[in-house]
């Protein structure tokens, strides 16, 4: 289940002929890596919108250039046209110089799934996924989420401190995703750490990548000789008829979306909430600010930064820069989120403002119903977590949290907290 490098596919697509030459990058380009991109992205965006616009040229790691869509008209347009700006990756002028060890290769390169289909069969496979995450019963998973939160906590409570991250808030969505999939428990711990790997594009990424995919092999294979009610069920169910094969990507894409941006939406969560005045001062009445505090995240702080992304069908201009055909457009959430042209007049911590682009836009946005399944578990989370410690503190200062070495997503390594032990 290896990602494909585009002229490795074997396929005979015409997009794998006669490729266009990548747009040439100036010489200022800003590198998605390093020291100052994992500890200060949204400085950084507002320098490169200051430097080049909505649009800016940036180089991923080992050099190779993208150009990262920083607006907020800018994203809305490039995900509103795909007959422009496609989704399937095989377009990308630069795969001739893509190492097949390219560590970030789990985000770019090409897979059939609903992540990368266009057009009549995007659509065919977006309806499965739609109607297998639609039916799933809010109040029942709102309880398994708070039983999951519980027996979370009670392993920690009793020491008066813990890691949030490692402890609470990177296992819960996975095993929610168990419980929402049919699956074992005893496969969870190896599914947290391969999906946390395969976002941090290290270089365990791709071994992630293929252990990911067997273990969903076996779901597939149990969905169809003994459906009960869960997703996967659902997915084989569907009158669309999927194959296997296209359960086992889609499958993949699920539990990788519904893994770590749940997680760091939850760990960005209670962060703010410890850090912020208008959230620390009152924790064991928390519960009227969570709402607000979930919002306020993914505006300001959105675990998903920046998504791959489309690729230019045509040279086309865009924001001021000339795109040429097959050049990769990373979607910058995050700026695109912080936008003056946006902002400007709108309070900062308005409540119930829920235009950011969080969730991305268009046709290949997260589909709805998953984004309430992940706004059940991170409200459950955090909130049960203030029930049971109302009087937890950051064990260390706010400046010293590190974060997450990768290009995509904003989370926490860790989040040490102090309370009473009970």
């Amino acid at each position: 289940m290896t990602p494909h490098l585009a002229g490795s596919t074997g396929t005979a697509d015409s997009r794998d002929h006669d490729r266009p030459v990548p747009s040439d990058h100036p010489a200022d380009a800003v590198p998605l890596f390093g020291p100052r991109f994992e500890q200060e992205p949204a400085a950084l965006y507002r320098e490169m919108r200051a430097r080049f616009g909505p649009v800016a040229p940036v180089l991923l790691e080992g050099g190779h250039p993208a150009w990262l869509v920083l607006g907020y008209r800018e994203l809305v347009y490039v995900t509103s046209n795909p007959a422009l700006f496609a989704r399937d990756s095989r377009r990308w002028n630069r795969w001739p110089q893509i190492p097949p060890d390219w560590p970030l290769l789990p985000g770019v390169g090409y897979l059939p799934s609903v992540y990368f289909a266009e057009g009549v069969e995007h659509r065919r496979r977006a309806e499965v996924v739609h109607a297998a995450l639609e039916a799933v019963d809010h109040l029942r998973l709102r309880a398994q989420c708070e039983r999951i939160a519980d027996q979370l906590i009670d392993t920690f409570c009793g020491r008066g401190e813990a890691d949030l991250v490692a402890d609470y808030a990177s296992v819960i969505p996975l095993l929610v995703v168990a419980v929402l999939f049919g699956l074992d428990e005893a496969d969870t711990e190896s599914l947290v750490h391969d999906l946390t790997e395969m976002a941090s594009g290290s270089s365990d990424a791709l071994a992630a990548f293929e252990r990911v995919g067997d273990l969903i092999r076996r779901v597939v294979a149990r969905a169809r000789k003994r459906p009960g009610n869960d997703i996967p069920s659902r997915m084989a169910m569907h009158p669309a008829g999927l194959t296997d094969d296209e359960m086992l990507m889609d499958l993949v894409v699920i539990a990788s979306a519904g893994q770590l941006p749940t997680s760091y939406w939850t760990s960005g969560t209670l962060r703010l909430m410890l850090v912020d005045d208008r959230f620390s001062t009152g924790l064991s009445g928390g519960r009227r600010s969570v709402g607000q505090a979930l919002n306020d995240v993914l505006w300001e702080d959105t675990p998903l930064q920046n998504f791959a992304g489309r690729w230019a069908v045509r040279t086309v201009e865009l924001g001021g820069q000339r795109i040429a055909a097959g050049d990769l457009l990373l979607l910058g959430l995050a700026g695109a989120n912080a936008d003056p042209m946006v902002r400007a007049g709108m309070d900062r911590h308005a409540a119930g403002n829920h235009a950011h682009l969080s969730f991305s836009h268009g046709e290949h946005r997260c589909p709805s119903p998953a984004q309430a399944i992940a706004e059940v578990m991170v409200t459950a989370a955090v909130e049960v977590l203030l029930d049971r410690l109302p009087d937890v503190t950051l064990a260390v200062d706010s400046d010293a949290l590190l974060w997450q070495p990768s290009p995509w997503t904003r989370g926490l390594v860790s989040l040490p907290v102090r309370f009473s032990p009970a």
